[in-house]
């Protein structure tokens, strides 16, 4: 059978269903990447071509088979209800892995790690699933380096995401690195989604809602994103919210999952990068603006976020966004 290819300059991603799939999380890169300015052309196939069934009361009819699978830049498996986790990969399931590409990109939802690590996708890398499933995860992979603090986790060609809304964030995380933070922020809008949460965030949070009554950090958080150009404190943000230090800290780790000083530094990052696609100002310049000291701080926190210098940054997306 002859499969068509996506057009010239988009980028095709296949989606894997597997029976017990939770329809939310299938449908997440079609959402995420189906809003990304015609970059991605998004297909959905199962491991024989016929419906598969879900973890609700219906199934799902797909329009293609397993050989889709090689025709994909990015291939995503979505995830299952546990029930319907293999232990070991049905001949069906690992021919369908098997078509895909040495140099397409692999991206799991939540516990279709489980699939990756069945198909020796992550022997030896570092990689994430739901927190739930962690142990039980660890026990029977010890060869992958699994991480359950983090929403996702970027090993190169090969991709895992934690529970159901951080499919989000690494599809938007994808698209980011595709083709800048402008686009991705324009693709989380259209999709009303927050357009930025670090992998490394905190994945599950004991206390995600305040008490009745109890006083909120959003407000303050929405205040300190317009000030960060300014070095402000934790005394700053605790009396902005009329809180004593300790208790906005620790109300601001329930609500967020992480510390007011790591945010901070995530936003001034995430606007930096924004500032480096769509302007020529200088690093210092930059710098200035989003609340680092100094042009050689900005250099370090963005180099410990993705891994690349400003000018390297700046020279990939800018480029990136005149596709």
């Amino acid at each position: 059978m002859t499969v068509r290819r996506a057009p010239s300059g988009v980028e095709r991603v296949v989606v894997l269903a597997l029976d017990g799939v939770y329809p939310f999380e299938l449908g997440i890169p079609s959402r995420i990447f189906g809003a990304a300015d015609g970059r991605y052309e998004v297909v959905t196939c199962s491991v024989d071509g016929r419906p598969v069934r879900s973890n609700a009361d219906f199934t799902i009819g797909v329009e293609h088979g397993p050989e889709i699978l090689a025709t994909a830049d990015t291939v995503v498996v979505a995830s299952m209800a546990t029930q319907y986790i293999p232990t070991e990969l049905s001949a069906e399931l690992a021919g369908a892995l098997a078509l895909i590409r040495p140099d397409a990109r692999i991206v799991s939802i939540c516990t279709a790690a489980f699939v990756l690590a069945a198909a020796g996708l992550l022997d030896g890398r570092r990689a994430t699933t739901h927190w739930q499933v962690t142990e039980p995860f660890r026990r029977r992979y010890p060869r992958v380096e699994v991480d359950p603090d983090v929403l996702f986790v970027d090993d190169g060609r090969v991709l895992t995401s934690a529970g159901a809304a951080s499919g989000v964030d690494v599809c938007l995380h994808i698209v980011r690195t595709d083709h800048g933070s402008e686009l991705a922020n324009a693709v989380a809008r259209r999709c009303v989604v927050p357009p930025f949460r670090d992998g490394g965030q905190a994945q599950y949070i004991e206390q995600p809602v305040p008490e009745s009554g109890a006083a909120s950090t959003a407000a303050t958080r929405a205040w300190a994103l317009e000030r960060l150009d300014e070095p402000l404190t934790l005394t700053d943000l605790a009396r902005h919210a009329r809180m004593s230090r300790r208790t906005f800290a620790r109300r601001f780790g329930d609500e967020v999952g992480l510390s007011p000083g790591r945010w901070l530094i995530q936003q001034r990052v995430a606007r930096a990068r924004h500032l480096l696609e769509s302007t020529d100002l200088a690093v210092d310049q930059i710098a200035a603006r989003v609340g680092f000291a100094t042009g050689a701080s900005l250099r370090q926190h963005l180099h410990a976020a993705i891994g690349v210098s400003p000018q390297a940054y700046r020279r990939t997306f800018q480029t990136a966004t005149l596709r």
